[in-house]
């Protein structure tokens, strides 16, 4: 994904939008990278304390943390970083885009995998509620993590209720003005555009259906920390996947920033 974002490293003059009239990121806007968290194969809870550790850092100096993967176990760490934050700056809100429901609560013995990152965050007390887009197929979780996941604050939609409801339709679903901590695997699109993940599952978001939900939650709340996950590269020689991805992000950097300055 940095390699791919390099595509768009021409200046801020990129950042122009002719179908809004808008520059998304203006030339006060700072994207610093940190580099990598230090991962220690087969040690997942060193590899984690790692990941939070950078992201607490972020949250400290004021910033908003990208964390880019990687799979999507990398979401646990980067939700606990938050507690410190939250108890300062009130409760997240997390909005999920995906095509799995990642709540499964334990499977042969593993906990922090990547099936339980949701599951994980919706047991933080700073976590105020869950919006899960996407979810389709064969899933990640039992019947019974559906029913589970609905009782403790989640809205589950699929590609299909979301595409019926229409964008506004979803982000009014979307408790307003709240903090969101949006993580996207990038599942969630069709395979047919992002054939790079471990896990394609057919039938997913195509582009403008992810941005435009983005764009509108830039728009109905603070957007304060993301993390885009499940890229892997060497399932696509075509490297349309790590494109994908880097432009969602720049995108959804420009549309925060934008709406913040608007505020």
């Amino acid at each position: 994904m940095r390699e791919a974002s390099t595509l768009f490293s021409f200046g801020h003059a990129g950042a122009y939008d002719f179908e809004d009239d808008a520059t998304y990121l203006a030339e006060d806007v700072r994207i610093v990278d940190i580099g990598d968290a230090d991962i220690i194969h087969t040690k997942t809870e060193e590899s984690h304390a790692n990941i939070a550790y950078g992201v607490e850092k972020i949250l400290a100096a004021g910033a908003l943390p990208v964390t880019i993967g990687g799979d999507h176990s990398i979401n646990i760490p980067c939700i606990n970083a938050f507690a410190d934050d939250c108890a300062k700056n009130g409760d997240i809100h997390v909005v999920q885009i995906d095509a799995h429901l990642d709540f499964v609560d334990e499977r042969h013995g593993v906990t922090a995998g990547h099936g339980n990152p949701m599951r994980r965050a919706i047991e933080k007390d700073y976590v105020s509620g869950m919006t899960q887009l996407g979810i389709r197929n064969v899933s990640s979780t039992a019947k019974e993590g559906y029913a589970d996941a609905r009782a403790r604050g989640s809205d589950v939609l699929s590609v299909r209720h979301v595409r019926k409801l229409g964008t506004q339709a979803v982000l009014d679903r979307i408790p307003a003005g709240a903090r969101y901590y949006v993580t996207i695997d990038i599942d969630a699109f069709c395979p047919s555009i992002a054939p790079g993940t471990g896990t394609p599952s057919h039938g997913g978001f195509l582009y403008y259906d992810v941005l435009e939900i983005l764009q509108g939650l830039a728009q109905r709340g603070d957007v304060v920390g993301i993390d885009l996950v499940e890229v892997a590269p060497a399932y696509d020689p075509t490297e349309s996947t790590q494109v994908l991805a880097a432009q969602i992000l720049l995108n959804f950097l420009g549309f925060i920033f934008h709406a913040r300055s608007a505020r």
